[in-house]
């Protein structure tokens, strides 16, 4: 039987929506292609490996959907509609999803915490996001796949596997500190 959201999920989804916006205010770094790299797919990451696959998911489409609305949460201060019409949008859309393979791993996968977030967060944050952004940069671009790699994969995976790490042991340190905060593996 699968668990409503109470009162303390909804605190927490909306506590990490609003923690993937702070990290937009991290100065971005633009790539020549035009692709910034920004922090906040570290707060996706965390989504799920904090809250888990139903909540980080939620979280997500939470801060994607204030985002749709208007608000100017992306790093940058882009927010609206048009958000979508760029090749690069695909890491934006992707963000439930990469939240909801974070959690579900973090979910299933035992043994240390630090080492079962970074996994969770490699095969969300970069795995699942990449699943749905080089298609989206294939399409939209348009371009085919290798151009799609070379340009909007490749050079953010050194950064990605940095906030992977990241993530893992922010987890494990919010364990040790809280562990009922832990979400994932309650």
């Amino acid at each position: 039987m699968t668990k409503k959201i109470n009162e303390k999920d909804l605190v927490m989804i909306a506590l990490f929506a609003a923690l993937i916006a702070v990290l937009g205010l991290v100065p971005k770094l633009t790539l020549a292609s035009g692709i910034p790299i920004t922090a906040q797919t570290l707060g996706i990451m965390l989504c799920g490996t904090v809250l888990g696959a139903k909540r980080g998911f939620l979280a997500a489409a939470l801060f994607c959907l204030l985002v749709l609305i208007g608000l100017p949460l992306l790093a940058g201060g882009r927010g609206g509609p048009g958000v979508l019409m760029t090749p690069w949008a695909g890491f934006f859309v992707g963000f439930p999803v990469a939240a909801f393979v974070a959690g579900l791993v973090m979910e299933k996968m035992r043994g240390p915490v630090a080492v079962a977030a970074s996994v969770a967060a490699v095969a969300g944050g970069i795995v699942a996001l990449y699943g749905v952004a080089l298609p989206w940069y294939m399409v939209t671009k348009p371009a085919g796949p290798l151009e799609a790699a070379l340009v909007a994969g490749v050079p953010f995976v050194p950064g990605d596997l940095i906030k992977a790490v990241l993530a893992g042991l922010v987890t494990q340190a919010l364990a040790r500190a809280r562990p009922g905060a832990l979400l994932s593996r309650s």
